[in-house]
């Protein structure tokens, strides 16, 4: 059986997937792991990667491929996606990338993939686990640099993000009234295109993935500490969600920081996160009739493994 390893570098974490085939089109994970690098802090207004972004990116880079190594991974694919299409020293990224993963693989490097290829790699991994006839669905990724919205029949990469809102927005600890009314803006000019895109008026179920939502779906369950299982497939009202992100833009860092699901690496840009949050409810409520947000654990990471078994 060949084992298989996914990484996803994105604006703000990276994450690793080894996984094995269940024998009926799924997946058995063997590790699954996330570390906060924030590779693309500052990319927004300098237009490359910071050498300390780098040299973080690369640390937990090295630690995924010993544990390739260890496990016995035959095929690897590591995507990178937002800050990775905007930095303008990127060569010096995938050389990096191409001196750890061709350890594993020789030949193996990191690749550019469009929003478009995120948007549906996220959509198979998310939808995997729900039944189909509470399709159609709508999936969104919410990441640092972008947000994917994606049907089966179209998807819109918008470039907003947890990070990119943040630092483009919210400056203040807590935000100010006319910072969060800026980030509103933003978000909404942004999003706008999405919403042209893809038709989202014929879904049923909202589905989100990555780590603002999942954390969101964390503090709606009351979990004392991040539960991947509590969370997966979990389902939330978009009046609970809306109260929850409302208070974690209020909140102050310190707040935000003894909240027993928070990541450390959140911490400070989760409020960006949470507007985006409260953007896309609207939107899917006010097009779709949605009334609920489905969590799901599972998105671009068990989307490339998926595609590496084929």
């Amino acid at each position: 059986m060949a084992r298989v390893a996914a990484v996803d570098c994105g604006t703000n974490s990276i994450r690793l997937l080894i996984a094995d085939s269940d024998g009926a089109g799924g997946l058995v994970d063997v590790v699954r792991d996330m570390v906060i690098v924030r590779l693309g802090e500052g990319v927004d207004a300098t237009g490359r990667f910071r050498d300390d972004a780098i040299e973080r990116t690369r640390v937990a880079l090295a630690g995924y491929v010993d544990a390739m190594r260890t496990h016995g991974v035959h095929r690897v694919r590591m995507v990178a996606t937002s800050a990775t299409r905007d930095a303008s020293n990127r060569d010096a990224f995938f050389a990096m990338t191409a001196e750890l993963l061709g350890q594993v693989v020789p030949g193996a490097v990191a690749e550019v993939i469009s929003g478009d290829e995120e948007a549906h790699l996220s959509f198979r991994g998310a939808v995997g686990g729900l039944d189909p006839a509470e399709g159609p669905f709508v999936v969104t990724d919410l990441g640092g640099g972008s947000t994917e919205v994606v049907m089966t029949d179209a998807a819109y990469s918008a470039n907003i993000g947890c990070v990119r809102l943040t630092e483009h927005s919210l400056h203040s600890d807590p935000p100010t009234p006319a910072e969060v009314e800026s980030a509103e803006t933003f978000v909404a000019q942004r999003l706008a295109p999405a919403f042209e895109a893809v038709a989202v008026e014929r879904a049923r179920t909202w589905v989100g993935v990555a780590g603002t939502l999942t954390t969101i779906a964390a503090l709606d369950l009351g979990l004392t500490e991040y539960d991947s299982d509590a969370i997966h497939l979990s389902r939330h009202a978009f009046t609970d969600v809306e109260k929850i992100c409302r208070d974690l833009v209020a909140d102050t860092r310190a707040v935000r920081a003894a909240m027993g699901p928070m990541h450390p690496g959140r911490v400070d840009v989760i409020g960006g996160g949470a507007l985006v949050t409260i953007a896309l409810a609207q939107e899917f409520s006010r097009r779709a009739g949605i009334s609920e947000l489905v969590v799901s654990e599972h998105d671009i990471l068990d989307g490339i493994a998926l595609g590496l078994l084929d």
